[in-house]
């Protein structure tokens, strides 16, 4: 059994889980899983001390709720405008920490995993787009409503821009319906769709196939696909070139070419 406890700043609560390299990271901020200032906090804390713990090989985000996740506190963000500056540096320290956050999922050097059930809105969404990869069920939604409260969801668009096709990531942004399913896996949002009922099962088994692989190996080749992501063609040739030359020095890369010639399990060392 892994070692489970509970992050508490009062609340909200994030439950985390170490099993087998794989750190599970449960939202629970009822009743929506609001990404109020203190949750993002507190999972971006979370995420920092991953990055620092070598038993770490992957990591899921799911929610202890009915739905993954409803975006922004917009009563949290609504009630600081009785302020003389009527909210713009809370506002300000919130969208800078949700940057934060976001980035810090992208540039993290374990492979993070969304596990979706319900509804994942707004920021919520955000949250999904940012993962490296994203499992959803068969019952979850997802969608950017921001343009239907006069607030364009301008930062998810950061995000799921960078999943989707332009004319789907606008046709989200502009309209503000829901999706089902089905449709975010079209539109690439999600890796796979799947019953309810084998969720947890399905996401551990994608976790477990990872946390099989060398950790240095993982971490190189996480950080160079969305470096070159940002680069012209021949610039991101040259740089990959760069990253695989190094990577075949490396230990880990030695012992698996000898292990795949030799017919046997590589020994990982994560050198």
């Amino acid at each position: 059994m892994g070692e489970v406890h509970a992050i508490r700043k009062e609340e909200p609560v994030i439950a985390s889980e170490l099993s087998d390299g794989i750190l599970q990271l449960t939202l629970q901020n009822p009743p929506a899983n609001a990404l109020s200032l203190a949750m993002m906090q507190l999972l971006l804390d979370q995420l920092r001390i991953a990055r620092d713990d070598k038993a770490v090989r992957v990591i899921i985000l799911r929610s202890g709720l009915r739905l993954f996740s409803a975006g922004h506190d917009l009563k949290e963000l609504t009630a600081h405008r009785k302020g003389e500056d009527r909210g713009r540096a809370f506002f300000e320290r919130t969208m800078r920490l949700c940057a934060e956050l976001m980035q810090a999922i992208v540039r993290h050097p374990r492979p993070v995993i969304a596990a979706v059930d319900g509804l994942a809105t707004a920021a919520g969404c955000q949250l999904v787009a940012s993962c490296d990869l994203a499992i959803c069920t068969d019952k979850a939604t997802f969608c950017t409503p921001g343009v239907n409260i006069g607030l364009f969801c301008s930062t998810p668009m950061v995000a799921l821009s960078r999943n989707v096709s332009r004319k789907q990531a606008m046709e989200m942004l502009l309209t503000g319906e829901t999706i089902d399913a089905s449709t975010a896996r079209e539109f690439g949002l999600v890796n796979r769709v799947v019953p309810q009922e084998y969720l947890n099962q399905i996401v551990r088994k994608y976790a477990q196939a990872i946390a099989m692989k060398s950790p240095l190996t993982v971490k190189i080749g996480k950080e160079a696909f969305y470096r070159q992501l940002e680069m012209g063609l021949t610039e991101a040739y040259d740089y990959a070139g760069e990253v695989m030359v190094e990577n075949m020095l490396a230990r880990d890369a030695e012992e698996g070419i000898n292990a795949f010639i030799e017919k046997r399990s590589p020994d990982w060392k994560g050198e």
